[in-house]
């Protein structure tokens, strides 16, 4: 494994706090579904990235492809520009949460 990979999966394991279980329980709900930018199938980005990080933080890092990484990658960076979007406020049942959320990252934790 590179150190360029290692450092991905550090700032992805911290951006996604969490558990697999918490995020399939999530992904779930009708709160889940409706929020995100919706790719012509009815399934918004944020909801199909929510299903692909539960397979990544199940996955053994010995397994991870490129792909793989640069799909942690780009939840790193989504993760770190919404909190940049924080509203003010309580945001327990915000848009902005729920999209993070299927994102991996619950802000309210």
């Amino acid at each position: 494994m590179t150190g360029g990979n290692g450092a991905v999966a550090a700032e992805f394991g911290k951006a996604v706090n969490m558990t697999p279980k918490e995020l399939e329980r999530w992904l779930d709900t009708e709160e889940s579904r409706s929020v995100g930018q919706k790719d012509g199938g009815g399934e918004s980005t944020g909801h199909a990235s929510g299903r692909r990080i539960v397979e990544l933080l199940r996955a053994k890092r010995a397994d991870l492809t490129e792909q793989d990484y640069a799909h942690m990658n780009k939840v790193v960076g989504y993760v770190h520009r919404h909190l940049a979007q924080r509203p003010s406020g309580d945001v327990t049942d915000t848009r902005w949460r729920y999209s993070l959320m299927n994102w991996g990252h619950d802000p309210a934790k």
